[in-house]
């Protein structure tokens, strides 16, 4: 009854604080099975848009961010790539708690997946990175990453002579720079992007999933999850202090805080994406759980401040596997 009340509560004080009406649905949208989700929630989540494939000079970008997405001489031992630590055939992420960069070094947080990655508000688990590009940039110069700095890359780059025809042809008139590294390498990350049999649900195909499924949805919108994972990617859209209602057991990691220095920031994080989280362990910035239902418990404890009964997490875990979506050609390119 408590979370009944919550979630009642919840959606109160959003009506209250101004949030539209949204009416009814529009002309088209699908009717599902009343015995389904209730159309108006499922209104909150847009099935995943996915991109035209790219043609021409958009093409030869998108190109040569997969080739330098696999390519370790970007790092300064030549050991260390992206996929590296988003191994593409893995759900993107190394499934580490912390992931492991050039001559062993170990980072501080969990690599989160690069998958559906350019459609979130920032980038990083704080934030500090506004645009893929910049994103993208990063990892390659970080010390505990690729280490490699800028100009070394563009060297390294420049003695290979199949990349400088590479970058002619996907950046005509200008010149293979840093800068170009990053927008590549965004070019083609912005291609990783996985719909999921919920897209189909979406879409109107109530068969996509199965009553296990369907009652996690529920389950899942009525405790109250949804405050935070909402839109089309479920997360990633907002960001949010953990440990909102009890405290997160790592206090080590201030979060958003190291970036702005606010000290309304610490312990705020990007609320992750739940695509694909069935096959993304282990779970939060911390890497701290390696089990999807107790990932799911936690987030219950410290968000909304109860425990979640046994059946309850078990529909929210059935319904997060159909989340799991369908991969592009992650097949590593030739290199240069």
């Amino acid at each position: 009854m408590h979370r009944l009340i919550l979630f009642l509560a919840v959606a109160a004080c959003s009506s209250a604080a101004g949030e539209p009406d949204l009416g009814p649905p529009p002309p088209g949208t699908p009717v599902l099975p009343v015995a389904a989700l209730n159309p108006r929630l499922l209104r909150r989540f847009p099935a995943l848009a996915v991109p035209p494939a790219a043609t021409g000079v958009a093409a030869e970008q998108v190109a040569l961010g997969k080739q330098l997405f696999f390519d370790r001489r970007l790092s300064r031992n030549g050991d260390t790539a992206c996929s590296s630590c988003h191994p593409l055939d893995r759900g993107g992420v190394d499934h580490r708690a912390t992931s492991v960069g050039t001559a062993g070094r170990i980072g501080a947080r969990n690599a989160p997946t690069v998958y559906n990655a350019a459609r979130h508000v920032a980038q990083f688990w704080d934030g500090r990175a506004a645009t893929l590009e910049e994103q993208a940039r990063e990892p390659i110069t970080s010390a505990h990453e690729m280490a490699l700095a800028p100009a070394d890359v563009v060297a390294r780059l420049r003695a290979i002579p199949g990349y400088a025809s590479e970058f002619a042809r996907a950046f005509p008139g200008q010149p293979l720079d840093f800068e170009r590294v990053g927008a590549a390498l965004a070019a083609f990350e912005r291609t990783l992007v996985t719909p999921a049999r919920w897209d189909r649900y979406l879409r109107g195909d109530a068969t996509a999933l199965n009553a296990a499924e369907v009652r996690g949805a529920r389950v899942f919108a009525d405790v109250g999850c949804v405050q935070c994972h909402t839109g089309e990617l479920l997360g990633g859209s907002m960001f949010q202090k953990v440990g909102g209602q009890r405290p997160w057991p790592n206090q080590r990691d201030l979060g958003r805080f190291t970036v702005t220095h606010l000290p309304a920031d610490s312990m705020v994080f990007k609320v992750p994406s739940l695509r694909n989280v069935a096959v993304t362990a282990p779970y939060f910035h911390d890497g701290s759980v390696s089990d999807l239902s107790e990932a799911v418990r936690m987030m219950a404890r410290h968000q909304l401040g109860f425990e979640l009964q046994p059946d309850e997490v078990t529909a929210i875990v059935a319904w997060l596997g159909a989340l799991t979506g369908e991969v592009p050609d992650v097949t590593p390119p030739a290199l240069p």
